[in-house]
């Protein structure tokens, strides 16, 4: 993958890192729609650093309001 795809894509550990939590919490997370949803690339996920980053300026609020308890 180019050094262009690397920085705009992140992957769990990546995710994880920046939350300073458990690859599993970010799944979690993701799963239960309180963060912004990763694209699946086959089994693959990956997040868009932006708008991971502006998640988290934000707060981390939940993102899809119907799912999130």
């Amino acid at each position: 993958a180019s050094d262009v795809y690397k920085r705009q894509m992140l992957d769990v550990k990546e995710v994880a890192a920046l939350l300073k939590c458990s690859a599993r919490h970010v799944t979690r997370l993701e799963e239960s729609g309180q963060m912004p949803p990763a694209i699946k690339l086959g089994r693959l996920s990956r997040w868009n650093r932006a708008a991971v980053e502006v998640w988290i300026a934000d707060g981390c609020p939940p993102v899809n309001a119907e799912v999130a308890d």
